[in-house]
């Protein structure tokens, strides 16, 4: 209204003023030109004056989006945030229509190929292993509060340890109620540039399909928290801001923006080597109280992982009979207590010094009293943390070369286009007891294979005279032999392709220790799940390791938790993990 207002009165005001100034100083111009010239200046005037009184009004409404987009679940940036323009959300989603950019928002439900120039939907089914559950994306933590926060930093690793950690993160802010605050774009290891983790998966759709969990950028949180003066110095009390007053760290050195989050966040040194960190059912006191008398109860039997090699405990019982089980030798639990329930910002900070690194499974490390609330997170995780739909539906044309290659060879005997993988770690990989060579691996794995079976190969290792030793036995091939199908991927996704193809093979051979093929069998494990395959009761499978020999057969025998706890992974993460679907 005073907008309006302003304007006509700005309008008139100008246009009498070039009349009268046209009158004094051209009264021997036309009046017809003095008009003329009179309209053009009022117009060009009324149109520099729009534009400027528009930015404002548009800066107004994008500082309003922004103090309203924990409603709209901290959507990330260049995401939606021009998509919502009224300054209410109900009347935004109401009257709003989706544009071409909105409908491009990945969906959880199946795989869409299409796009990206195919396979068939048939060739792509196989590779679905996640599900569409309505009623966990209404779930919410006890403990649900947008406007507290979890920042934290990235693991210094390569990618899969990286991805481990940020699994385990995730899950955490989702069982403390907080908005995940995603770290700025930077360099990971191994990868060859800079990288958001909404790069590999879609975390944008996460925190638009769930209603417990926000997901915003470091800028954002800076911006809504930091440079308003809302943070403080945990240890003075005193109100802190970022360094320099900057929000925009991506690329940047993150050292003094480390430090800073350091300051305003509680930090708990958490080492999942020692604790087991533990989330009670609710808020209250006597939940809390109840998780340390369980502790209490499980150490003075103290069990030891073997105790329940082949003997899985249910996924619903009892609490403490899921602990003892979980316990994994360590000692004491990492309560979410009042303390942490009650800071505005918890941080969790990775530090070589004094030990404190996530280099552990979430399900291995978090612990929940209520079970369904320990089934949810894991489903949470295969349903919603995957690799980007461009990827499975790259992997998937691999795949259906591969099989195409196996069924040609033998059409009668192979009519599904069967294969075998191996994932061989070479490189720098510092675990000399897995470094042997490929005559060797031949060996120990030919009472597996077929001779003459095609065999895909994951591997580091850039020198395929290597595998001499298998290429004359068997027909390999490499990610290098499909690249050609799947030309619009960067080399930087190379690894998460050759782990995608690698888990749909008939035969796993991986290489103990290595992260990247742990992540293969946790595929296979919720493959396995779904397609009710040999083994899924007690979520073993038809993986091996041909190095060190006495670990061979670990994935053919049901096993808890246990350190190292990067090893491999167990069947806790995919055992049982849709029980108690919409009993929450």
């Amino acid at each position: 209204f005073f907008l309006i207002i302003g304007l006509v009165t700005f309008f008139l005001f100008v246009h009498a003023s070039i009349i009268i100034m046209s009158s004094g100083t051209r009264i021997h111009q036309p009046r017809r030109l003095i008009d003329s010239t009179a309209m053009l200046c009022t117009l060009v005037c009324f149109t520099i004056f729009s534009a400027f009184f528009n930015y404002l009004n548009l800066r107004l409404i994008e500082d309003k989006t922004f103090r309203d987009s924990s409603l709209v679940h901290g959507h990330l940036k260049n995401f939606v945030m021009e998509s919502i323009t009224a300054t209410n959300l109900g009347e935004a989603q109401a009257n709003h229509k989706p544009d071409e950019k909105e409908e491009e928002v990945h969906s959880v439900k199946g795989l869409n190929c299409a796009p990206y120039g195919g396979p068939s939907e048939a060739d792509v089914e196989e590779m679905i292993y996640w599900e569409d559950i309505p009623s966990d994306a209404k779930f919410r933590s006890p403990f649900y509060d947008p406007g507290k926060y979890l920042t934290f930093e990235p693991d210094h690793g390569g990618w899969n340890n990286i991805r481990m950690a940020m699994e385990t993160v995730i899950v955490m802010a989702h069982a403390m109620g907080r908005t995940l605050v995603l770290p700025p774009e930077q360099r990971m290891y191994l990868l060859g540039g800079k990288f958001t983790f909404n790069d590999f998966f879609h975390l944008d759709s996460v925190a638009l399909e769930h209603d417990g969990l926000d997901i915003i950028t470091t800028e954002e949180f800076l911006k809504r928290e930091g440079v308003t003066g809302k943070l403080v110095n945990l240890s003075t009390g005193e109100v802190e801001k970022p360094p320099g007053d900057r929000i925009q760290w991506d690329g940047k050195d993150p050292t003094d923006l480390k430090k800073y989050l350091r300051k305003v966040g509680l930090v708990r040194e958490w080492r999942p080597t020692e604790c087991v960190a533990a989330f009670p059912a609710s808020s209250s006191q006597e939940d809390i109280d109840r998780l340390n008398e369980m502790m209490n109860e499980v150490l003075k039997n103290k069990p030891t992982p073997a105790d329940f090699k082949g003997k899985p405990v249910p996924v619903d019982a009892p609490a403490i009979d899921r602990l003892r089980e979980n316990l994994a030798d360590r000692d004491s639990l990492c309560i979410y207590d009042k303390e942490m329930q009650d800071a505005k910002v918890v941080h969790v900070m990775v530090d070589s010094k004094t030990k404190t690194r996530l280099l552990i499974h979430f399900y291995s490390f978090l612990f929940f009293e209520n079970w369904k609330h320990d089934l949810w997170g894991k489903r949470f995780v295969r349903d919603h943390i995957r690799y980007r739909d461009d990827l499975f539906c790259a992997a998937a044309t691999i795949v259906k070369a591969v099989r195409d290659r196996a069924r040609a060879r033998d059409p009668e005997k192979n009519p599904h286009g069967l294969f075998d993988a191996f994932h061989i770690r070479r490189g720098d990989f510092q675990y000399k007891k897995t470094r042997v060579e490929a005559s060797v691996i031949d060996e120990r794995t030919k009472h597996t294979l077929e001779p003459g079976t095609t065999v895909y190969i994951a591997s580091d290792e850039r020198n395929k005279d290597f595998f001499k030793p298998l290429a004359d036995k068997y027909d390999v091939v490499y990610l290098d032999d499909y690249l050609s199908l799947v030309p619009n991927i960067p080399s930087n996704f190379y690894g998460m392709l050759d782990a995608l193809v690698a888990a749909k093979s008939r035969i796993f051979w991986g290489t103990w220790f290595s992260t990247f093929s742990g992540y293969i069998n946790r595929i296979r494990g919720y493959c396995n799940e779904k397609n009710k395959v040999e083994g899924y009761v007690e979520g073993t499978m038809q993986s091996y390791y041909f190095a060190p020999v006495e670990k061979m057969n670990e994935m053919t025998v049901y096993w808890p938790s246990r350190k190292p706890f990067y090893m491999r992974e167990f069947p806790l993460c995919w055992r049982g993990i849709n029980k108690g679907i919409g009993e929450l």
